[in-house]
């Protein structure tokens, strides 16, 4: 009798971690990565996406941010996470894309290492001036004027080296031929504290926390990046239209990634509720209005996998014009 309850209790204790294992998905906390500061609009994207995930999956979703080069500690971090369903990242072009011609190496390949799950939206730069410092600059024929009267004199401001906010005022330089200087930032916050302090002439800036200083009056907008005017600033001008720059296009995008290997039911079901949370009115009013983003129009992951291979080659190109590297 001894033994066969011993040997019952020894099947039982072998079977916990294989039932365990079997538990159905999710059944913890999910964390969703950020590589940039609190108040970036990967950090408003996130924290808007988590709330409706987590009443969808049931488990508390929450944001952690883990900031630096250019976002490649939070990335790196989840390449090498455990593809559980538990570890997930708000990538951006600049991570994914922009970063894998940046960087002479990384530790981590951005397309590789990745489990596509959705594109979660386009999203635009804008052209900011501060008004009170630079008062003479009300449009962007003044500001290219102004780097023209004098080469090398005027400063811009962005959210490190290789981000989008970097390489939009590179491709703006080009196009317009003019000569500035770049001033790199620790992420949106202190760029923007520096052009609001006049330490920065100009800052091509994220459309989500731009809008409201730009509709409040502190900041002035003289364009955006995109081909058609944002519904949040229907009287900004494009780039092309206010610089005379025909052809002049420079947005990313945001989109949510897991680690290589997550399990296809994890990945289906994740996509699911991520394509229908952010093609609901409100959130489609959210993205549109309040942040300027333009919805994708498929965000599953096979859409999301051609954007994100083709944006690698496009970015690469113009990296590799602008002469800009990380070492």
């Amino acid at each position: 009798m001894l033994r066969r309850t011993a040997l019952a209790l020894t099947a039982l204790a072998l079977a916990l971690p294989a039932a365990a294992q079997e538990a159905p998905w999710p059944n913890r906390p999910i964390t969703i990565m950020g590589g940039f500061p609190n108040g970036s609009g990967v950090d408003i994207y996130a924290r808007k996406l988590a709330e409706p995930l987590t009443r969808a999956l049931g488990v508390p979703v929450v944001v952690d941010n883990r900031t630096g080069a250019g976002g490649n500690i939070a990335s790196e971090y989840v390449a090498r996470a455990r593809p559980d369903g538990y570890t997930f990242l708000l990538a951006t072009a600049g991570t994914h894309a922009i970063n894998a011609t940046l960087y002479k190496s990384l530790p981590f390949d951005p397309l590789r290492d990745v489990t596509h799950i959705a594109i979660l939206g386009d999203v635009p730069n804008v052209l900011l001036v501060s008004p009170q410092h630079s008062p003479s600059l009300r449009t962007c024929r003044d500001l290219i004027a102004a780097a023209k009267a004098k080469p090398g004199g005027l400063a811009y401001a962005s959210t490190g080296n290789g981000a989008s906010t970097h390489l939009s005022a590179v491709q703006f330089a080009v196009a317009a031929g003019i000569d500035v200087l770049h001033v790199p930032y620790r992420g949106q916050g202190p760029a923007m504290v520096s052009l609001l302090a006049g330490e920065s002439a100009f800052f091509f800036n994220q459309s989500g926390p731009s809008i409201a200083p730009v509709q409040q009056g502190q900041l002035r907008a003289l364009g955006v990046t995109t081909r058609a005017r944002l519904a949040p600033l229907p009287e900004v001008p494009t780039i092309e239209q206010a610089c005379g720059l025909p052809g002049f296009e420079s947005s990313t995008w945001y989109g949510l990634i897991a680690p290589p290997h997550l399990p296809a039911p994890i990945q289906a079901r994740m996509a699911e509720e991520v394509a229908r949370i952010i093609a609901q009115p409100d959130f489609v009013t959210w993205l549109t209005d309040n942040q300027g983003i333009t919805p994708p129009a498929d965000p599953g992951p096979e859409a999301f996998r051609r954007i994100h291979e083709a944006d690698i080659a496009r970015w690469g190109e113009i990296v590799r014009r602008s002469g800009a590297q990380v070492d």
